[in-house]
């Protein structure tokens, strides 16, 4: 690999489509709402890119099991329920099990349009078995399975007591507690800085920040002026042999070019190839969907 190499930057977005699986699926969408199909229950969440009519009646909406109904403060409200429910029920993506949660900000424990990247790890970790992983802002750990179970050796950071704890439930959940997984709690850019300085490597980096966020000591930190500089941390922090690195973000302002053009720049130097675009979550029906997250993704291949 030349001194000089540049990465390629691909020329036009992907969509890259989240389809249903067995225990998932977007039913319908419209109105500003999702119907979503979530292990054994049918849930309506509140989404306004959703600028279209629903296909299906008023009755089947209101057939739901539970609705979300949001307050006037930013992502928070309240579930009503239409029957009794468990806090949570267990849901699988392939191999990897986990628990979908009725939380007070309206997410489920995950994120269905992930799926994609989930995929994506999946197809390229196989091929490298013992691959070193970092997952930064990992959250409740599917993706950290999803490459646990793909053969990699994952350290998975999070500032959220409560959210670790989630994600060692669904190693548990998953028979995956025995792999190589090491769950950090602590503030992902304090983390990146020490491993730096120890000199530490990673065959892959998975970076899917907040628009907003506090560590476990008070730490802040802001997407627009704090990414940069983690991102530069990060790539100090791949091996010589390093397969990839997924940088995603769910801000309003963000695109998949905007963190392209950002990640081109700090892999200046390595080579390899970058796509960019949105995650879309996709009707069952297969031919509507909402573009929900906007990514970049560096690939040595």
């Amino acid at each position: 690999m030349g001194a000089t190499a540049r990465p390629l930057l691909a020329d036009a977005p992907v969509v890259a489509r989240a389809d249903g699986w067995a225990d998932y699926g977007l039913v319908d969408s419209g109105d500003g709402r999702k119907l979503e199909r979530c292990g054994p229950y049918r849930l309506v969440r509140p989404e306004p890119q959703c600028l279209w009519r629903p296909r299906l009646d008023e009755a089947t909406w209101a057939g739901a099991d539970a609705v979300f109904e949001p307050s006037d403060e930013d992502e928070a409200g309240h579930w009503r329920f239409a029957r009794a429910a468990p806090d949570a029920w267990p849901m699988a993506w392939r191999e990897v099990k986990f628990l979908g949660r009725f939380t007070a900000f309206r997410h489920l424990g995950f994120f269905p349009e992930q799926a994609a990247n989930w995929a994506w790890l999946d197809e390229n970790l196989r091929p490298r078995p013992g691959a070193k992983v970092l997952n930064l802002f990992g959250y409740t750990g599917v993706a950290s399975l999803v490459c646990a179970a793909a053969g990699a050796a994952v350290t998975h950071v999070d500032a959220s007591k409560k959210a670790i704890g989630w994600a060692r439930e669904n190693a548990e959940l998953s028979g995956l507690a025995d792999r190589p997984v090491r769950w950090i709690c602590e503030d992902a850019r304090r983390y990146v800085q020490r491993e730096v300085r120890r000199g530490v490597r990673y065959d892959g980096i998975i970076l899917d920040p907040p628009k907003y966020g506090r560590g476990p000591n008070g730490e802040v930190w802001r997407l627009f002026e704090d990414l940069p500089e983690l991102l530069r941390l990060c790539v100090g922090l791949l091996s010589p042999n390093a397969g990839f690195l997924i940088l995603n973000a769910y801000a309003e302002r963000v695109s998949g070019l905007s963190l392209a053009s950002l990640l081109a720049e700090a892999m200046d130097g390595r080579g390899g190839r970058i796509d960019w675009g949105e995650l879309a979550l996709m009707e069952e029906a297969g031919d509507r969907g909402v573009g929900l997250s906007f990514f970049a993704r560096w690939s040595a291949n």
